[in-house]
């Protein structure tokens, strides 16, 4: 096939939804991202949380966002993708809004009267309930507006789209911040704003795709308590909390290294524009990592990026600076490319035939179990940092790396996924 046929392939074969729902999928990673890179440094230093607090307070943001995407697609299909791309906008950008209003005058009461700690709480759960709404619906749209074949070439501009939006977001936050000096609260309100004009574009340009013979969705309980016949299996839950180690690592860089950095290394640190390093390197080295390593068995190739993310924070607690971090986060993202899609071919092998589906929502479970742990660990770590061995705080995170990379190497030698992978 020739280029101009392919290309006309891909016009041809994508209808407006997909354009629509993507093109607001960047808006709301740069809203989730820019508010992320900039959420520690918030709560630390505006509101005057301890780090143990900041750590917590973020960790269960995370636990909400990553999993919520489990019952967020049950939601999306009862009730349509474009009413709940809607809502989701929607109370997005109540929640940033509110969070960017913290320290407003008219909070003032429900400060008094809730303390900061639960009304911030309170108010991060409202922006959390969206991005888990979001996903699905996207990742719906793609498949139900695309022709089947350019349906994986969908799903590659899904999820280049999505770290365009995961690169830009953190920039943003610092041209705000800084560039602007409009201030912190700011960058929540810009991210407010963001989602809010892609709620008026999903109201005015966006059509629910319908794909003939589908069928009846099944109603949340049933959703809810299918999850809970697969959190019976334990071979599956202990995979998913092994692996949960790899996100502990991963999410210290929204975590421990701002409030690491504005501690031990520069009060002024534009740390916001540091996290746009993890995205910038995915989006531009995705598809040569997994070239290279296509032929690795997927836990081989799901160790190796274990070990890689694990191992890059020996830089730090050897020398930190801003250079050694900025290195620590890009072997950070290879790690991160070099497992990802091996991970949700393991977990596909471990579904029973059938299930799949089931199980590949439950995927998403680790990313939140390791966004909580990871919010708890980091916080104490730069706590207890401030009266001992800063660096003591990457020695512990390398040793989470590597003792997931060893508990999942027991495990696989355990319990093998599948027949075919115990071939390999």
């Amino acid at each position: 096939m020739s280029f101009g046929q392919r290309l006309k392939e891909i016009r041809e074969g994508f209808e407006r939804p997909f354009w629509v729902a993507n093109f607001t999928e960047i808006f709301e990673r740069v809203a989730y991202y820019g508010t992320t890179a900039v959420l520690a440094i918030y709560l630390s230093e505006q509101l005057r949380f301890s780090s143990e607090l900041t750590g917590w307070l973020v960790g269960t943001f995370g636990l909400v966002v990553w999993f919520l995407p489990i019952l967020g697609g049950t939601l999306a299909d009862r009730f349509g993708f474009r009413r709940a791309l809607m809502f989701a906008y929607l109370i997005m950008a109540l929640g940033y809004f509110l969070l960017g209003s913290l320290t407003a005058p008219w909070m003032q009461p429900l400060r008094m009267a809730l303390t900061d700690k639960w009304l911030v709480l309170a108010i991060l759960m409202i922006p959390a309930l969206g991005p888990g709404v979001v996903k699905p619906c996207v990742a719906g749209t793609t498949a139900r507006a695309s022709s089947e074949n350019v349906r994986s070439i969908g799903y590659s501009i899904y999820y280049t789209l999505v770290n365009i939006g995961g690169a830009l977001g953190p920039i943003m936050a610092f041209l705000v911040r800084k560039q602007l000096g409009w201030g912190i609260e700011n960058v929540f309100r810009v991210a407010s704003l963001s989602v809010f004009l892609m709620f008026w574009a999903t109201f005015f340009f966006y059509r629910e795709p319908v794909r003939p013979g589908e069928q009846k969705v099944e109603s949340i309980l049933i959703a809810i308590k299918n999850m809970f016949v697969v959190l019976r299996n334990f071979r599956f839950v202990a995979f998913l909390i092994i692996f949960s180690g790899f996100f502990v690592v991963f999410w210290q860089q929204y975590i421990s290294v701002p409030l690491f950095i504005r501690k031990h290394i520069d009060p002024n640190a534009s740390t916001d524009l540091l996290l746009s390093v993890d995205a910038i390197i995915v989006i531009c080295f995705q598809i040569a990592v997994s070239f290279l390593t296509r032929k690795l068995p997927a836990l081989t190739a799901m160790n190796l990026g274990i070990l890689i993310t694990g191992l890059a924070w020996i830089i730090p607690a050897i020398h930190s600076s801003m250079l050694t971090f900025v290195v620590t986060l890009v072997f950070v993202a290879v790690g991160e490319i070099t497992q990802v899609s091996r991970y949700y071919e393991y977990v596909s092998r471990l579904a029973p035939s059938g299930q799949q589906g089931l199980y590949m929502g439950c995927a998403f479970l680790p990313i939140g179990i390791g966004y909580f742990i990871a919010g708890a660990l980091g916080g104490y770590l730069v706590h207890r940092s401030e009266s001992g061995r800063a660096e003591n705080v990457w020695w512990v995170i390398t040793a989470v790396g590597v003792l997931t990379v060893l508990l999942l190497w027991v495990y696989d030698r355990v319990v093998k996924p599948s027949a075919q992978e115990a071939t390999q």
